[in-house]
């Protein structure tokens, strides 16, 4: 055995200009620095003063423990692991601990893809998933790794990784083909993506903050990211390395399954992007816009549908002012919750405001619209209630008429709740359909209440079958009485929250229209 301090350990730390035994001059550091065999550096006191890149890439960074066993052999410990190392005494007192390549284990591709598949899955958008595609490659493909996609004004966008962790993004400017023959044939390719090396001299007609990145490389490679003809996605990755391939043989393999992983990646983010560009757009077409200012009357409104792809849903409201000073509203419910109850909403939207410019009484409208769904095939229904708010000598006059919805409350200043009894049949069922309508007067701090069923078939936190019910909501309003609608709302709303709890609900839509004073 050899009499030496306690077992040393490090964070594989470098060795800082001259503090070395001595003779280690940077000649020594670079040849060093280009062998394969994994190379520790202990000083006369025993303290693992420095590692070679083999050393730091057989320990993954981790401290390092040295334990001597005789004069020339030892072993080094890093994370529950040992490896034999030859031990030789140099200069000074110092000693190297090697590790022979051949006791360095070399992954394996297999396992290389199956850690970066989920990480490639779990990437989010075309930013996210090439910075991710980056530094996955630089994490065991090449020391420099740039990702290479077209965009708008014929310029490329980029995004780099090198070891140990510097990454990089931006825009630079497209190389003509004639320049860069190789890349742009692999941005070209579809199918299986093929690797190719990329000359010194084309590297160099690359914009400086590329083509300086891959400068004392010893061989720059590119592969497609274009996993087929109808992925619609195109792009390239650009791969330098200094040193051998970690995969040895298998390394050809390695990058070509990678790069067909990160473009199936990236075509999904793309795909995935057009969708939610989509989604986007229905919600703004269909969700209700916030009601107009209008004179001597007040709106406040509540609306959050179910949870779901869309965030729309088949409750709705609408309040469309006219010339007169009045205005039309509506508030309903479409059979249903999600993408096919809200485009179903979208029609009766549209179709109400067409109607509503040349039609005011609320039967004769119900009646049509119940034609048009009738017409036009769908086999869901709505309940709806609509009608006029007229302001006039200092109160609000409503004309309402239902089509079997939940009937209307009046919250008196008082603190009265009234019922607007306002009799109809569902529409969209029945050619035969009837419709009524009713007129009611808001003074001034009276409010009405229109709502959707969200509200009172809410389930209870505790108790699936317990709804919010009619009882609660009189219950909410009668003590919110000669608030402004505003906090009614507000009101109503927090006791639906607290009564659902984290709990999933139908959609809610709610319009208070009130008589302010």
């Amino acid at each position: 055995m050899v009499s030496r301090p306690a077992p040393a350990s490090a964070a594989l730390p470098s060795i800082a200009g001259e503090d070395g035994p001595p003779g280690f001059d940077a000649f020594g550091r670079a040849v060093l620095e280009d062998v394969r065999d994994a190379v520790f550096l202990q000083d006369t006191d025993g303290a693992l003063r420095w590692a070679n890149p083999a050393a730091r890439t057989l320990t993954g960074g981790a401290e390092a423990k040295l334990h001597a066993l005789t004069e020339t052999s030892g072993h080094v410990e890093f994370s529950g692991h040992r490896r034999p190392a030859r031990i030789r005494a140099l200069p000074g007192g110092w000693h190297a601990w090697t590790v022979p390549a051949e006791e360095v284990p070399q992954r394996h591709v297999g396992d290389f893809l199956a850690e970066t598949g989920p990480l490639l899955a779990g990437a989010r958008g075309r930013h996210g998933t090439a910075r991710v595609i980056a530094e996955l490659a630089a994490s065991a493909l090449a020391e420099t790794v740039f990702v290479l996609l077209p965009t708008t004004r014929g310029r490329w966008e980029w995004w780099s990784s090198e070891r140990p962790s510097a990454q990089g993004h931006g825009r630079i400017r497209r190389v003509p083909a004639n320049v860069a023959p190789v890349l742009a044939a692999t941005f070209g390719a579809t199918g299986h993506p093929q690797i190719a090396p990329v000359p010194a001299p084309e590297v160099a007609t690359l914009p400086s903050v590329v083509a300086d990145r891959f400068a004392g490389h010893a061989e720059v490679s590119v592969v497609s990211l274009g996993p087929s003809v109808g992925a619609g996605v195109t792009g390239a990755l650009l791969l330098g390395r200094r040193a051998d391939p970690e995969f040895g043989a298998e390394q050809t393999r390695a990058v070509v399954e990678f790069a067909k992983a990160a473009g199936t990646a990236l075509a999904n983010a793309q795909r995935y992007a057009r969708q939610e560009e989509a989604t986007r757009g229905l919600e703004t077409t269909l969700r209700p816009i916030d009601p107009p200012e209008l004179a001597g009357t007040r709106f406040e409104t509540w609306y959050e549908p179910a949870g779901g792809v869309l965030a729309v849903g088949g409750d709705f409201y609408d309040v469309l002012p006219h010339g007169d000073g009045s205005a039309f509203l509506v508030l309903g419910d479409v059979c249903g919750k999600g993408p096919e109850a809200a485009a179903l909403t979208g029609r009766v939207r549209h179709a109400l405001t067409a109607l509503a410019m040349v039609e005011r009484d609320g039967r004769t409208l119900l009646r049509l619209l119940n034609e048009l769904l009738i017409a036009g095939g769908s086999s869901r229904f709505a309940t709806l209630v609509l009608g006029t708010a007229t302001p006039s000598d200092g109160g609000i006059d409503l004309t309402l008429a239902s089509g079997g919805h939940p009937a209307p409350l009046i919250v008196r200043r008082s603190g009265v709740v009234e019922e607007v009894t306002v009799p109809g049949t569902l529409v969209g069922i029945s050619p035969q359909a009837r419709f009524a309508e009713a007129g009611v007067r808001l003074e001034r701090g009276d409010m009405c209440l229109l709502y959707t069923d969200g509200i009172t078939e809410a389930r209870n936190r505790h108790d699936q079958t317990e709804l919010f019910g009619d009882d609660r909501l009189r219950a909410v309003l009668t003590a919110a009485a000669g608030e402004p609608a505003r906090e009614v709302v507000r009101r109503l709303r927090q006791a639906v929250r607290d009564w659902l709890g984290s709990s999933a609900h139908d959609d809610i839509a709610v319009l208070a229209v009130e008589c302010p004073d």
